[in-house]
Order: structure tokens, then C-alpha cells, then sequence
């Protein structure tokens, strides 16, 4: 488009004169001053693509002029009025006509336009819009895409002529070649051939002999022919080449369907908010229209050109070739990078204008339009995130089906390999989008709205329900009903447990969250953690008690508030444990970078940034190693390919520890190394921790331990006693001993003029002889005053790593220089803490049993560091993965052996031995919590009592066991069988038990409806036992057992039963929409779109349906390799497995409170009843005959 003109004014007036007397359309316009509301009337004269306007008809020389090419004409409705003036008046102004002129350029303002007459406004629109010449620049556009397209033709053209114009001089030597043997073999044949004989002519009966022959050699010529064609037809070959052919299809059917989103993305949402933008009250601005919707105007134009492509190769069939296309395709899909990158930002911006009211409004008038079909405008938004993929897998799967000698091998070899490069470039910006599209989704559902979920570094870690004690006072619940169904009723909270916070909401009924007035967003850098409440020995049946210790609290300090403590309630020991787990891991998380950012940027010139950039290995990309953009909960990259030893050696690094990364190596170690390698790992992390521990970690590690000395000598750092008040704890594991505590704090209430540091295991203080050191003597049980009873320190492992092996159960009280008094809070010692503890303790003096020599030893602190790193990843191992040392009892025996080996070290802290000792404990007991029904033991129990009738149960009854059932099938898959797509191979029944389990169950649920409906003779009672089952899917809706939707509703549209026309007539109604709504909720469409979204909002216990994570899984398995190219394990892949391996464990871990009813289970699961598939169509037959033809 021309975007300016020079011109004389000679030239301007000629062409003026020519508009005058020639002119396409010409006549009166009034036209709005640029200034003020207010119209003057013109006479316009519109010439080839020039609009001038004169100030009168007989003006010789023109006012002004506009340049139309480009520009776009619009009617615009007529502006109000007031009523004053007459009718008459009024009713001319009715019959006016208002048009705008909107030109391309940047900076021109639009030409407003006013005709008397209606009919005179759409011949100047049209006239206008001739003059734009936009119909012409479309054409251009695509002549311009054609002629390209074209020469790149001529030039493949040119190069297969050069080619053969080779081949024929090769064939023209040959021949030549080949005539001079025919030659010289003719010559030899003259020498040898025998004098000529005259023969007789031959017999009739001869000939007619070789007349039949020869039509018995062309008979078996056709024969064989044929033959040969039928074999191709069924021969691999040709099956490849239909699948291929098949895939190309389904390529461009998926290719027009993108391009029908794309323009709904830009003709539905972007070009009516551009409209909205430039009204005179704008709901949004451009360039927030812009930062939304990015280029994805261009990505359609794109799309559109490759869309037609496409059809045109499909006018050739069955001639196929689509290398070119890829060709001209692959240099412009760059421009998905600057969608890609932007993304997560884009998301950003919208939900920040969705708080615009205005907007909102509007932006759900413009998704209920019915070309949306109710899809939202994030949808939208994210389908293009997933076509670089999509081409990918297209490519692969034509690739399998594509000879090697074929033609068009090595392009499609070549543009695979381009995608595939591209794909890498892109998962940087794509990894990120799903937490923040969860952090969007979990915002949405909160009717207040939680601007902390817009934060892109909060990361999600999990989700589920727990039960509020209603009230606590001075650390003992108050009398209140604790009736499991009072309860439940009156304190049910969705939880969910970010890296940063923690959010407690009630749900409404229809399934929005309210965060809580009071603690509804805890920030865990406020929080102290409390596994069970503390029970004094005159009140021997305490919270714990109550609860069967399935409890906890976490103590929230806000700065600018009175403190409170929220009481937490879990559904079993092992949802707590997990619980507990994460909650701490977050904690101690950000406790530990807070404490080294205060040690590493107030007393050292070396910034904790600085430090990981001082560190390539943390960030820089090497033989063994690759990261990608994306920063983890610890702010550093994560892990995109990497080595099995660097593995191993992250999950070692004293400096930080990532919860994401402990949870995807945990969930997925055993695909690229084995259990013993790890503990071996771990093992000589304890053992031999400086030669086990990179060199340069422990470089930078103590790169500001002088720099801390110094300032503490020299009293520069008073603050440092008050940061360093309270280190953070290694968390121990869960155990049945109801007086533990788990405490985790990182401010403390000592003030800034006591001269001592708290470090949890003795007091920094001048005097020596103030109190005795627990760190002097191992064991624990030694620190215990005279006065304490014998029976209390001879059980002293039990006790909290918060509370003192004294008297004093909660403190250990010293006695300062000035003669103040200070508690000790008793907490266990964090990495970053081992090293405030050095740093520290060399300003103030030495500590009882902590002389200077020692405190600054680095041998000694980095001993201390390692043993509570190899801790911490025991516990979360041990609480969170049990299921790896149920199976493996060599692996148990060595964890076994090696916190036994931790228990006799004599340097161990007290923290760090009852650390050791409570996942001693909790490894070696047998699970007391593990109350759960397994399915074998329900078969056994339900041999005795007598089967029930369908006739006689209820729908709740039977709901009620199917949802048990269902979910101990559920329960029972280990996580390890999700690895490997096991439950597709050969071997699957050994490889994967479990799953083919859960199938056969649900095979057999499935059956056994089918085969109770067929029972009746009646169409009566069979329509009533199809209403009956549709009831029971619907109470398992209610009870959140999608699994059992699915396995009823599949049953009713078997064929046996789908055929039953005459039956379903005699269904209600209200049933049959019903099941519709069934259908809908399970249905497959959009990988099970709907499930989805009812899953996120529903609350736990529920069953889902498990071919949709296994599909999933499948889909992450085949469209990436565990391995590189270079033998680096893939851990993005690896991550994505975790991520759908944790939420599969989240649906496990919470069980349903279902009585279990024998005579009801024995019903299902008796397989008597069960009819096999060819003789149920058989029956049905019989019951309802075919319709004759």
C-alpha cells in the first residue's frame, strides 16, 4: 500500500479540474470539523482514488483532498439529539445518512461523513470502497504468494530437467555400448550358425497345437497378473501408502478446523475490541488489545495461504506431495515465537482487564456468540500453542508411513527436523503456561479474587480437602462437637498449597471458592508448623486423641496482627504425611534463601544472584547438561536434559533443593537409573561429603565466611542476632507418637540488644557455664536435668525437635550477661542454617561445646549440612514414595542400615538424631494407618452371606458399593506402574498387574449392567431397569465416582442394548436427558474436556476415569524419547510425567467414608450374572428381531 504521493500543485488542480468534470461520483457531503461537533457542508468529487471537496459546485479550486487507497469505509449510527426544535426538523434528521472514512495511516484521522439521503450514503460507501482498491490489493497478496510458489516449482523444475537431461547422456553411452556387443555378437552368431536346411512347411494339427498354447500362456499371463495386483493390494505396501494417504486427510481436516479458530480468535474477539478501543469511553485500550492477542492476525493469514495449499495438493489426488508446502511453510513459523514468549503475559493482561466491569461484560457477549460453542477467550488464546507440535506428530506419523526410497523421504526428513528444532526453542516459553493457566483457573473459581495467584514465581504444589477444627484456645480445642458429620459439614475447606502461601476457601454449591474472612491466605514465611498439638501429662486424651492423630496446626505471626493458629484436620495418616511433607519442604524452601540472601548480600559483596551466575553450572548449558529459560521454585533453571550424575548431583546441592524437582526425580528415577544408585548417592554424600560434593559448590558456599567474621568482630552487624533468631528446621517424618511437634520459625521475639543467637542446640551467650550443651553429648536423652523423671528422658527420642529433653517441655531458659532471660526455641538445622551458625557464633563468642576452632571448621559445617541434606530427601522419600521399600526390602534394609549408621555419629546434632529417629520409626512399623479394604479381602468376606436381587437394592446402596469398589481398584495401582507405558506391551499383565486389574473391573462392572437389563423378557421391566441404572449414575456422579458414570453409561450404548428401540420408548423423558447429561459430563470429546473441568472443581474423594491420564501418558511417551540423542536423560519429559503421576496420587490418597454392605458387593462382583458379549447381541436379537428390509 502507497503510503504517501508527491505532487506539484500544478498537478493537484489538474486533477481537481478532472474530478470535477469526470469524476466517478460527485455531489453534496457534510462533512464534521476536525475542532468541534459541528458539520459544514461540501461538495465532494471522487476521481479514480482521490476524494477532493470544494468549498461551493462552482468552486474553481479545492479545499482539501485524500489520498483513499488503503482505506476502509464504515456506516457509524447517527448521534443523539435532543428533542427540542420541530418535528419536521426531527424528522430530517432521521432520514440522514453518517458513514467514516478510515485510512491505513498512522496518525490520520477518520473522515466523517453525512448525506441527506440513504440511498445517496450507500453510493458514496461503494464508491469509496472501489476507490480503496482493497479488492485489489487482496488479489495482489495472493498472486504474490502464487508467483512465489511458482518460481519455487520452476526452480524444482529446472533442477529435475538437469537431472534427467544427465540420465539420458548416461542412456545414450549405454546404448552405444550396448550396439557394439549386439555387433559383435551378431558377427560370432554368422561363424557358427550351420548350413540352412530347406524345411517342409509345417502340419495344420501343429499349428492349432501352438494356437492353444499360446492362449493358454496369455490366460495364465492375465492370471499371474492379477494375482499380482491382489497381492499389492493386500500387501504392506499399499496398506502404508492408505494409512499415509488416511493421515493426510485427517492433516487437512485438523488444518481447517485451526484455521476456523484462528479466525474466530480475530473476527470474534481482536477486531471487535479494536472497534471498542477506539470508542470515546473504551473498556480496553489498544494497547492492551495488542499484549492480548499478540499476532495472531498473522498466524491466520498464514495459515490460510498453507490451508489452500493443502486443498490444492487434495485436487491431485492420489498424487500426494506436500514437501513443498512444508518449505514454504517452515521459514515463517518464527512468528510463533513471539506468541509463544508473550503467552504467559498475555493471560496476565486479560485477567487483569476481566476486573474491568465494562469489559467483562463485554468480553461475555462476545463468547456467547454461537460460533464460540460456549468456549472462553483463553481457549482461544492457547490453541495455537499446540500447533508446532501438532505438525510435528503429523510428520512422525507420515514418516512411518512413507518408503524410504520414496521422493519426498528427505524433505519431510528435513522439515520434521526444522519443527522438531523449533519445538525445542519453544518449550522454554511453553513450560511455564500450564502453572500459571492452574494459577488462572484456581483465581477464577475465587469469587474475592487472590492477586497472589498473578504472581508467575508461585508455583503450584497441591490441592485437597481438610477439615477445620472450629476453635482453639491457649493450644487446646475447645469443646466443640466433634462428630465426624458435624463436623465435616461445619469445617470442610478446599486447601491449596502454594510455594509461597497457603489458601483455605469454603466451596458453594455451585462450586465457586470463598477465601476466609480471617486465614484465608497464610504466607508460610509467617507460619510455624505443628504436626500434633502438645498434650500435658494431666490430660492424657488430648487433640491427637480425638483425632486419632490426623491433625495439625500451623501458628501464623502476621507482623501487623495478633497472632492465631489455624487447626488442620486430614482424611487418613498418609494424606497427612503428604501434607506435612510439602508444607514443610515450601517452608524450610524459603527459609533457607532468606537466610542466605541476608548472609550473602548485607555482610558479603557476593549477592545470591551474583553467586548462581558465579556458578555456570547452575545456568549454562554443557556436554551433559541442558536448562531452559524457566526457573524453578528456587529460582534457578530447570533442567532440560541432563546426565544421570548430574541428577544425582542437584539432588545433592547443599545450596538449595527444589520441591518440583525433588518430586519429579522421586516419581520418575527408576526410568534412567535405579533406587540403590540413589542411596548410593546419598550414602556418600554422608560419608565422604567433600569428595562427593562439587568443588566449586563448596567454593561459594563459604565465599563469605571471612567477610562474616570480620563484621561480627567488628560489631557492624547487630542485626545479624535478630535474622539469624531462629534457622530453619529439618522436618522430621510422620510417626504414631502423639506428643511430637514439628516447628519451623524464622523470626523470633528476642530482642535486638540480647547479646546470644539462638541456635536451637545451644545458646550463644559470653558466659560458659549458663547451661548445659546438647551438642557436648550425643545422645539426647543425656541433656535432662536431675530433676527431670527417669521415665521422661529414657523416652526423650519421642519428644518434638521443638521442645528442650528438660523439664521445661517447650524451652530451654538461659541466663544473659545483663541478666535478662531468653528462650531457646528448639529447632533442627537447615543448610543455610549449619552456615548462619558459623558465621554467627565467630562475632559472639564461643557457645557451650562450640568453641571457636569448631564453629568456623569448615570440615565440621558442611558434615552438618550434608547429613540434614541427606535427611530431608530420606524423609520426603520415605513419607511420600512408601510404596518403593514395600516392594524392595533390600532397598528398606539399606535406608535401614544408613540412619542407623547416622544415629551413631558423634557429632550429630539432636535435631538431626531425632530427625533420624523418627524416619527410623515411621520405615520400620508397619503402617497402623493403612485401614483400607483391598479387594481380594471384600471377595472373601462376601462368601457367606447371600447374594441380594437387583429388585430389592436401591439405587444409593448400589451407587454407594460401586463408589467403594471402584476406589479401592483405584488405590491399589502403585505409581511405578504409570512408567513405561506398560499397560500397552506384550507383557502388560506382568508388567503392569494393577492397571489390567482396574480395566477388567471395569469390564466387568460394565458387563454385568448390561447383562441384568437383557435378564427381563418385558419391555417393561426393562425400560424400569434402564431407569433404575441411570439413577445409580447419577448418585455416583454426585459422589464425585466418574469412573462408575463411565462404566454405566458405555454399558447402555452397547449395541445389545442400543438396538432395543421398542425398550427405550418406554423410557422416560427426564431419565434420557439425563444420561445425555451423563455422556456429556465422561464424553472423550477434546481429550475429555468436560471431565477435566469437573475434576478441578470437585472436592476429594473422587474416582476418575483412569484411560484419561493413561492416554495422557501415552501421548507424552510417544511424542518424546527419554533419551537424547547424547544419552541425557529427557527431564522435561520426565516432568510432565510427574505432573500427571501427582495428580492421579492426590484422587488416591483421599478415601471414601462408605460402609461396606456384603450382600450388596457379593451382587457386583458375582460373576454368574455376568452374560459374555456375542450372546447378549444374541438375546437381543431374540428379544427385538431385526425390521425386515
Amino acid at each position: 500500500m502507497q503510503k504517501s504521493v508527491r505532487y506539484n500543485e500544478g498537478h493537484a488542480l489538474y486533477l481537481a479540474f478532472l474530478a470535477r468534470k469526470e469524476g466517478t461520483k460527485r455531489g453534496f457531503l457534510s462533512k464534521k470539523a476536525a475542532e468541534a461537533s459541528r458539520w459544514h457542508e461540501k461538495w465532494f468529487a471522487l476521481y479514480q482514488n482521490v476524494l477532493f471537496y470544494f468549498e461551493g459546485e462552482q468552486s474553481g479550486r479545492p479545499a482539501g483532498m485524500y489520498l483513499l487507497e488503503g482505506c476502509s469505509c464504515e456506516r457509524t449510527p447517527a448521534p443523539p439529539r435532543t428533542n427540542a426544535g420541530p418535528a419536521g426538523a426531527r424528522d430530517a434528521l432521521d432520514k440522514q445518512y453518517y458513514f467514516t472514512v478510515l485510512f491505513g495511516h498512522e496518525g490520520q484521522k477518520p473522515l466523517e461523513l453525512r448525506c441527506e439521503e440513504e440511498q445517496a450514503g450507500k453510493e458514496w460507501m461503494e464508491a469509496i470502497h472501489q476507490a480503496s482498491y482493497a479488492d485489489i490489493l487482496i488479489e495482489r497478496e495472493v498472486l504474490m504468494q502464487k508467483y512465489i510458489h511458482l518460481v519455487q516449482i520452476v526452480e524444482t523444475e529446472k533442477i529435475a530437467a538437469n537431472q534427467l537431461r544427465h540420465q539420458l547422456e548416461d542412456q545414450d553411452t549405454e546404448i552405444e555400448r550396448l550396439k557394439s556387443e549386439i555387433v559383435a555378437l551378431n558377427k560370432t552368431k554368422e561363424r557358427m550358425r550351420p548350413y540352412h536346411t530347406h524345411q517342409e512347411e509345417e502340419d495344420p494339427d501343429i499349428k492349432k497345437i501352438k494356437k492353444v498354447q499360446s492362449f493358454m500362456r496369455g490366460w495364465l499371463c492375465r492370471r499371474k497378473w492379477k494375482t499380482i495386483v491382489q497381492d499389492y493390494i493386500c500387501s504392506p505396501h499399499a496398506e502404508s501408502m492408505r494409512k499415509r494417504n488416511q493421515i493426510v486427510f485427517t492433516m487437512v481436516e485438523a488444518e481447517s478446523e485451526y484455521v476456523h479458530q484462528l479466525y474466530i480468535l480475530v473476527n470474534g474477539f481482536l477486531r471487535p475490541l479494536r472497534m471498542a478501543a477506539s470508542s470515546k469511553k473504551p473498556p480496553i485500550s489498544h494497547d492492551d488489545v495488542s499484549s492480548i492477542f499478540l499476532n495472531s492476525e498473522t498466524i491466520m493469514f498464514l495459515h490460510e495461504i498453507f490451508h489452500q495449499g493443502l486443498k490444492a495438493r487434495l485436487a491431485n489426488w492420489p498424487t500426494l506431495v506436500l514437501a513443498d508446502l512444508f518449505d514454504i511453510l517452515l521459514p515463517m513459523l518464527n512468528i510463533y515465537q513471539e506468541f509463544v514468549r508473550n503467552h504467559q503475559y498475555s493471560l496476565q493482561v486479560l485477567a487483569n482487564c476481566k476486573q474491568n466491569r465494562d469489559f467483562d461484560k463485554l468480553l461475555k457477549q462476545y463468547e456467547g456468540n454461537p460460533a464460540c460453542e460456549g468456549r472462553m477467550l483463553e481457549t482461544f488464546l492457547t490453541y495455537p500453542m499446540f500447533q508446532i507440535p501438532r505438525y510435528i506428530i503429523t510428520l512422525h506419523e507420515l514418516l512411518a508411513h512413507t518408503p524410504h526410497e520414496h521422493v519426498e523421504r528427505k524433505s519431510l526428513e528435513f522439515a520434521k527436523s526444522k519443527l522438531e528444532e523449533l519445538s525445542r526453542v519453544m518449550h522454554d516459553e511453553v513450560s511455564d503456561t500450564e502453572n500459571i493457566r492452574k494459577n488462572l483457573a484456581i483465581e477464577r473459581m475465587i469469587v474475592e479474587g487472590c492477586d497472589i495467584l498473578l504472581d508467575t514465581s508461585q508455583t503450584f504444589i497441591r490441592q485437597g480437602s481438610l477439615i477445620q477444627v472450629p476453635s482453639v484456645e491457649r493450644g487446646k480445642l475447645s469443646k466443640v462437637r466433634l462428630g465426624s458429620l458435624s463436623l465435616k459439614k461445619e469445617g470442610e475447606r478446599q486447601c491449596f498449597l502454594f510455594t509461597k502461601h497457603f489458601l483455605i476457601c469454603t466451596r458453594s454449591s455451585g462450586g465457586k471458592l470463598h477465601l476466609l474472612k480471617t486465614g484465608g491466605v497464610l504466607s508460610l514465611i509467617q507460619c510455624t508448623l505443628i504436626e500434633e498439638p502438645d498434650t500435658s501429662d494431666d490430660d492424657t486424651k488430648g487433640p491427637g486423641h480425638m483425632f486419632g492423630h490426623l491433625d495439625f496446626k500451623i501458628v501464623v505471626e502476621p507482623p501487623d496482627a495478633a497472632p492465631f493458629t489455624v487447626v488442620l484436620l486430614a482424611p487418613s495418616r498418609q494424606e497427612k504425611a503428604a501434607w506435612m511433607s510439602d508444607i514443610s519442604q515450601c517452608v524450610d524452601n524459603i527459609r533457607c534463601n532468606g537466610l542466605m540472601t541476608i548472609v550473602f548480600e548485607e555482610n558479603s559483596k557476593v549477592t545470591v544472584p551474583h553467586m548462581i551466575k558465579s556458578d555456570a553450572r547452575l545456568h549454562k548449558d554443557d556436554t551433559d547438561i541442558c536448562f531452559s529459560k524457566t526457573l524453578n521454585s528456587c529460582k534457578v533453571p530447570q533442567i532440560r536434559y541432563a546426565s544421570v550424575e548430574r541428577l544425582l548431583e542437584r539432588l545433592t546441592d547443599l545450596r538449595f533443593l527444589s520441591i518440583d524437582f525433588l518430586n519429579t526425580f522421586l516419581h520418575t528415577y527408576r526410568i534412567f537409573t535405579t533406587a540403590a544408585v540413589v542411596l548410593g548417592k546419598l550414602s556418600d554424600i554422608y560419608k565422604r561429603p567433600f569428595t562427593s560434593i562439587p568443588v566449586r559448590s563448596l567454593e561459594l558456599f563459604f565465599a563469605t565466611s571471612q567477610n562474616n567474621r570480620e563484621h561480627l568482630v567488628d560489631g557492624k552487624s547487630p542485626r545479624l542476632c535478630r535474622k539469624f533468631s531462629s534457622p530453619p528446621p529439618l522436618a522430621v517424618s510422620r510417626t504414631s507418637s502423639p506428643v511430637r511437634a514439628r516447628k519451623l520459625s524464622l523470626t523470633s521475639s528476642l530482642n535486638s540488644r540480647i547479646g546470644a543467637l539462638d541456635l536451637t542446640t545451644s545458646s550463644s551467650s559470653s558466659s560458659p557455664t549458663t547451661v548445659h550443651s546438647p551438642a557436648a553429648s550425643p545422645p539426647p536423652h543425656t541433656a535432662v536435668p536431675e530433676s527431670a523423671p527417669a521415665d521422661r528422658a529414657g523416652d526423650s527420642t519421642d519428644m518434638s525437635p521443638c521442645r528442650s529433653p528438660s523439664t521445661t517441655p517447650r524451652h530451654l531458659r538461659y541466663r544473659q550477661p545483663g541478666g535478662q532471660v531468653a528462650d531457646s526455641t528448639h529447632c533442627a538445622v537447615s543448610p543455610a542454617s549449619a552456615f548462619a551458625i558459623a558465621t554467627a557464633a565467630a562475632g559472639h563468642g564461643s557457645p557451650p561445646g562450640f568453641n571457636n576452632e569448631r564453629t568456623c571448621d569448615k570440615e565440621f559445617i558442611i558434615r552438618r549440612t550434608a547429613t540434614n541434606r541427606v535427611l530431608n530427601v530420606l524423609r520426603h522419600w520415605v513419607s511420600k514414595h512408601a510404596q518403593d521399600f514395600e516392594l524392595n526390602n533390600e532397598l528398606k534394609m539399606n535406608v535401614l542400615n544408613l540412619l542407623e549408621e547416622v544415629l551413631r555419629d558423634p557429632d550429630l546434632l539432636p535435631q538431626e538424631r531425632k530427625a533420624t529417629a523418627n524416619i527410623l520409626r515411621a520405615l520400620s512399623q508397619d503402617d497402623q494407618d493403612d485401614i483400607h479394604l483391598k479387594l481380594e479381602d471384600i471377595i472373601q468376606m462376601t462368601d457367606c452371606p447371600k447374594a441380594e436381587c437387583f429388585e430389592t437394592l436401591s439405587a444409593m446402596e448400589l451407587a454407594e458399593q460401586i463408589t467403594l469398589l471402584d476406589h479401592i481398584v483405584f488405590r491399589s495401582i502403585p505409581y511405578e506402574e504409570f512408567l513405561g507405558q506398560g499397560w500397552m506391551k506384550l507383557d502388560k499383565n506382568e508388567r503392569t498387574p494393577y492397571i489390567m486389574k482396574t480395566s477388567q473391573h471395569f469390564n466387568e462392572m460394565s458387563n454385568l449392567v448390561a447383562s441384568q437389563i437383557m435378564n427381563y423378557a418385558d419391555i417393561s421391566s426393562r425400560a424400569n431397569a434402564i431407569e433404575k441404572w441411570v439413577a445409580v449414575a447419577d448418585i455416583c456422579r454426585c459422589l464425585h465416582n466418574y469412573n462408575g458414570v463411565l462404566e454405566i453409561t458405555s454399558a447402555l450404548n452397547r449395541s445389545a442394548i442400543y438396538r432395543l428401540k421398542k425398550t427405550w420408548t418406554k423410557v422416560s423423558k427426564q431419565t434420557k436427558a439425563l444420561m445425555d447429561k451423563l455422556q456429556k459430563t465422561v464424553s472423550s470429546e477434546g481429550r475429555f474436556k468436560n471431565l477435566r473441568e469437573t475434576l478441578k472443581n470437585c472436592n476429594p474423594p473422587a474416582v476418575p476415569y483412569l484411560g484419561m491420564y493413561l492416554t495422557d501418558l501415552a501421548f507424552i511417551e510417544e511424542g518424546t524419547p527419554n533419551f537424547t540423542e547424547e544419552g541425557l536423560v529427557n527431564f522435561s519429559k520426565m516432568r510432565m510425567i510427574s505432573h500427571i503421576i501427582r495428580e492421579i496420587r492426590q484422587f488416591q490418597q483421599t478415601a471414601y467414608r462408605i460402609d461396606q454392605q456384603p450382600k450388596v458387593i457379593q451382587y457386583l462382583l458375582d460373576k454368574a450374572l455376568v452374560i459374555d458379549e456375542d450372546t447378549l447381541y444374541e438375546l437381543s436379537l431374540k428379544i427385538e428381531p431385526r425390521l425386515p428390509a
